[in-house]
């Protein structure tokens, strides 16, 4: 399909279908979700929520305490050992001078709040494409974007757009405004989890690459096979920040310690040229970046994942207002509500991507948060599980 055959598709269809998934629907139109979750329009908040949490000239960072209790031994293979303990989650205004996070106010980070969660096992890295290979050859299971959506689901589509594919990013030949994701972003038949840039691309040479073109009911699948699960966002920081208190990167404050870089993101001109300073044009194989204090890798950059939480763009200010000091184990709220799309059902994300670039969204800076329809799959999302000690085998 072609942008100008999207742009008539577009015109045509409902908005209200048009915003389902990236992996359902066939046209451009619900890659609109995806950006305007993660970046707003110039100018424009990033959620519905009040602008008075910024800490502004001031840390709201209580310590980090955590837990004592040794390790259980004999852990699961390719995991790690996440003691738990209490910590402040969330992030600082990242427009001061202090911290350069681009122009995003990512007002859903705050307030700062404190958490405790218990100790879990991690997977040291993120599910790769061997390992995810393996679970399709054991169930035979299909991803989202492997199925064809039906009539049924969308009466309004016609019958020729309804094919299976997922979403691909596309470099510009030549800069672009940055207030329209359309312009980088396609919808391709025939992507999936095998294919995740096109039909002619595939995963030879790549098995050691994290998964990518997984929608959360992949992700959940896999997890559940393996005998694992999905982190909770709580989870996913506390492990990302490494005992740590109120750093910007899982590895400190300093971006390039030394002038090394220490994870996979977007060097040069967004969305035209990755130069590829930190090593690698695009996605990077698992593991090629110094792991954070507690051996994980990738905990910023390379691929946004998965976290089991729903996404409401208000939770913090909510829990805020309940005033129940420190939140035990929290498991997010009891729905998604985004105020861009308060219809669409959406998870939480993390971690940031090959794409994060201070020119346009730095979501790699621990404590920010990104989000994503459940349907939804793209070739710089992924994901890694955890494993609570009761269930280690």
């Amino acid at each position: 399909m072609t942008l100008h055959m999207v742009t008539i598709t577009v015109r045509k269809q409902s908005l209200k279908l048009l915003k389902r998934s990236f992996g359902l629907l066939i046209t451009l139109a619900v890659i609109a979700p995806l950006f305007r979750l993660q970046v707003p329009a110039s100018g424009t908040p990033a959620s519905g929520i009040p602008a008075s949490t910024s800490t502004r000239g001031s840390s709201a960072f209580a310590p980090t305490v955590a837990n004592k209790t040794a390790a259980p031994a004999n852990g699961p293979r390719g995991m790690v050992w996440i003691p738990g303990g209490e910590f402040s989650m969330g992030s600082e205004e990242p427009s001061t001078d202090a911290v350069c996070g681009g122009y995003e106010r990512m007002r859903d980070a705050r307030p700062i709040h404190r958490v405790y969660v218990d100790g879990f096992w991690m997977d040291n890295t993120e599910v790769t494409n061997q390992e995810f290979e393996k679970f399709v050859k054991a169930t035979g299971y299909r991803t989202v974007a492997e199925i064809t959506p039906t009539q049924e689901q969308f009466p309004t589509v016609p019958r020729e757009n309804l094919v299976a594919g997922s979403t691909v990013f596309t470099p510009t030949p030549n800069p672009v405004p940055l207030n329209n994701m359309f312009q980088w972003w396609r919808y391709i038949k025939g992507t999936d989890w095998r294919h995740p840039e096109g039909p002619t691309s595939n995963l030879k040479g790549r098995g050691k690459y994290p998964v990518v073109q997984v929608a959360y009911p992949d992700a959940a699948a896999y997890a559940k096979w393996a005998g694992k699960r999905l982190p909770t966002e709580a989870e996913w920081e506390f492990a990302a920040r490494g005992g740590q208190t109120g750093t910007l990167y899982p590895w400190g404050n300093e971006f390039k310690p030394n002038g090394k870089f220490m994870a996979n993101i977007y060097e040069g001109k967004f969305p035209v040229n990755d130069t590829g300073e930190d090593g690698f044009v695009g996605l990077a194989p698992v593991g090629k970046f110094p792991a954070n204090a507690y051996g994980l890798y990738d905990m910023a950059g390379n691929t946004w994942e998965w976290c089991s939480d729903w996404y409401r763009a208000d939770y913090y200010e909510q829990l805020a207002m309940q005033n129940k000091g420190v939140m035990s184990n929290p498991q997010g709220p009891d729905n998604s509500w985004d105020p861009a799309e308060p219809g669409e059902k959406k998870r939480v994300h993390r971690g940031g991507s090959f794409l994060c670039t201070d020119q346009y969204c730095a979501r790699y800076m621990l404590g920010t948060r990104g989000k994503g329809e459940v349907t939804t799959a793209t070739n710089h999302l992924g994901f890694r599980c955890v494993q609570s000690p009761t269930k280690a085998r």
